[in-house]
């Protein structure tokens, strides 16, 4: 743990990624390999699940440092990271509970700390030493089956002998929200230094499922050629925003164009005579869709499709909204799925007949495609389409098509080059996506909350509310849209303007108008609105107008029931 925390404080203290990266391959080359997956493991955006509930610690706390209810609440708001939060308040205030002269293989005394019900500590809770898998494995997720007493034992005794790094990061481990200031793109750099593979090859071994182990460290850090995991996809190749005129990209015939679908993006995979549903995020989605899946094992082995999860119905893609009611679903698929019928569009082929065929063009792979498709029975193409080729002559005839994107329920255009590979992560210049202008709202700024990582003492996380006669809604929650100068300005405004407080969360004086734009609105019965709206973001800062000026919950219910009235009937 002591040597995790130190790579976490050098990461974390600097912005060099040179100096990340070597702090990264410093650690893996001197950590057992069984720490070296572990550390992987959280620094890739993998997490354990929440362990102890927040109630708990924020008990703990109070019991421990013997501050008031009150201070540890700021102290949270203040940091936005309850582990953060923890750490700073008992930062030296428990060193002296735990007798010094106390062997750490023979901690049976604790008459120095609270345990009016715990007698003694078991023997195998020793610090120093310890390796970070010992934690992980024989300490921390054991916490899940132990009951509150000895949680609330162990918790205590740790508490009391790490360090203020070593605290905070245990912390993070504790509540299931460990983050640190280090990209995908710089860990897998990292691995690919140490290990001498090309980045390609480790990008692709970090996707999927990997239980950390020494052997799942051993088998990432392989020299080419070793035997891989059947159910692992491929690194998704991601489009960039087209800003510029499309004019700008050339010759048009020099580009495939497709409908960019809404729907979720995902990796069909038939190797071994298994069947594997991948979603972007890296979740294994195959049993939520077993409509797709069995159409999959017409597959012939050793292939891999690149394509998008739709809800669909007469011939055309239904909302994101009733997706959404699959994505989630775990129990009682095969009910839902009959009102709800999904295809698979694939857009692209990433491997044949166990070839991967990446590095071809992407004129070479959609023949392949074709071909492939082509031969399925007709019953199979009904369930795994291609995605279609948008035919139009010059920019300006794509330009027209795209204005009617919304009645289609797409999103807007895909733009491939022809002559591209299928790259790893976001490589500007061979795949655009044109998208329609958004739909846009005028709100009212009604609550305001901490970021996190490094933004977590400012307020970014925004809250908008719309009229419903003299009341405001909330409708919308959004991040992204400003400049550092408005969030830095924007965040003092909250300061001096708040009106309540719920945890971190700020309820501020309703006076600031934005601008938001989102790609689509549904209904929602979790919404006290009654709607939803789809990736919305700050699109700029409305100081010309007053809060009395913003839009109505009407506005956003008409505009539901034009987009309703565009889409077929079920």
């Amino acid at each position: 743990m002591k040597q995790f925390a130190e790579l976490y404080t050098r990461i974390d203290g600097t912005t060099s990624t040179n100096a990340k990266v070597t702090a990264l391959v410093e650690y893996l080359a001197a950590a057992p390999a069984a720490d070296a997956a572990w550390a992987l493991f959280f620094l890739t955006g993998r997490r354990l699940k929440r362990l102890l509930p927040s109630r708990l610690l924020h008990d703990w706390t109070l019991e421990l440092s013997s501050l008031p209810e009150w201070l540890v609440r700021e102290s949270y708001a203040a940091t936005g990271d309850f582990a953060e939060a923890i750490a700073l308040l008992l930062d030296r205030r428990l060193q002296p509970l735990m007798p010094e002269d106390v062997h750490r293989d023979d901690w049976t005394s604790v008459d120095r700390l609270p345990f009016d019900d715990v007698e003694t500590v078991p023997v195998d809770m020793a610090i120093d030493g310890v390796s970070l898998a010992d934690w992980i494995e024989q300490r921390i997720i054991p916490l899940r089956a132990a009951s509150d007493a000895e949680r609330r034992t162990r918790v205590f005794v740790w508490w009391s002998r790490l360090d203020r790094w070593q605290l905070f990061v245990l912390n993070k481990l504790l509540t299931g929200e460990f983050r640190v200031g280090m990209s995908h793109t710089l860990v897998v750099r990292a691995v690919a230094q140490l290990a001498g593979l090309p980045t390609p090859v480790v990008e692709h071994r970090l996707m999927g499922n990997w239980e950390p182990s020494a052997a799942a460290f051993a088998a990432l850090v392989a020299p080419e050629g070793v035997e891989d995991e059947p159910s692992r996809p491929y690194p998704f190749c991601l489009a960039s925003p087209l800003e510029a005129a499309p004019l700008e990209l050339g010759d048009r015939h020099e580009w495939l164009v497709e409908w960019k679908w809404d729907g979720i993006r995902a990796q069909l995979i038939r190797r071994h005579q298994q069947t594997f549903l991948w979603s972007r995020g890296e979740e294994l989605i195959t049993g939520r869709f077993p409509e797709v899946a069995g159409a999959a094992a017409a597959l012939p082995d050793g292939t891999v499709l690149d394509g998008e999860l739709l809800a669909f119905a007469d011939g055309r893609p239904r909302p994101f909204a009733d997706l959404q009611q699959r994505i989630g679903r775990q129990r009682r698929v095969d009910e839902v799925a009959s009102g709800i019928p999904v295809v698979f569009v694939a857009y692209d082929l990433l491997e044949a007949a166990g070839e991967d065929i990446r590095s071809s063009s992407m004129r070479g792979r959609r023949d392949r495609l074709l071909q492939l498709l082509d031969t399925l029975p007709a019953a199979v193409r009904d369930r795994l389409r291609v995605s279609e080729a948008v035919v139009a002559g010059t920019w300006e005839d794509l330009a027209a098509v795209r204005q009617g994107s919304r009645e289609r329920n797409v999103e807007g255009l895909m733009l491939k080059r022809w002559s591209s590979p299928y790259h790893t992560g976001r490589r500007r210049g061979d795949w655009w996506k044109w998208k329609i202008e958004p739909h846009t709202i005028d709100a009212v700024l009604i609550y305001a909350q901490p970021g996190s990582g490094r933004r977590a003492s400012l307020f970014t996380d925004y809250t908008f509310g719309v009229w419903d006669g003299a009341e405001l809604v909330p409708v919308a929650k959004a991040y992204s849209g400003l400049t550092d100068v408005e969030i830095d300005e924007l965040d003092r405004w909250v300061r001096r303007h708040t009106t309540e407080r719920f945890g971190p969360v700020s309820a501020v004086e309703p006076a600031q108008v934005f601008e938001l734009g989102f790609e689509r609105i549904a209904r929602s019965s979790r919404h006290r609105s009654g709607v939803a709206v789809r990736f919305p973001r700050m699109l700029r800062w409305r100081r010309d107008k007053t809060a009395a000026e913003a839009d109505t919950l009407e506005t956003l219910r008409t505009l539901l029931a034009v987009q309703d009235d565009s889409l077929p009937r079920r």
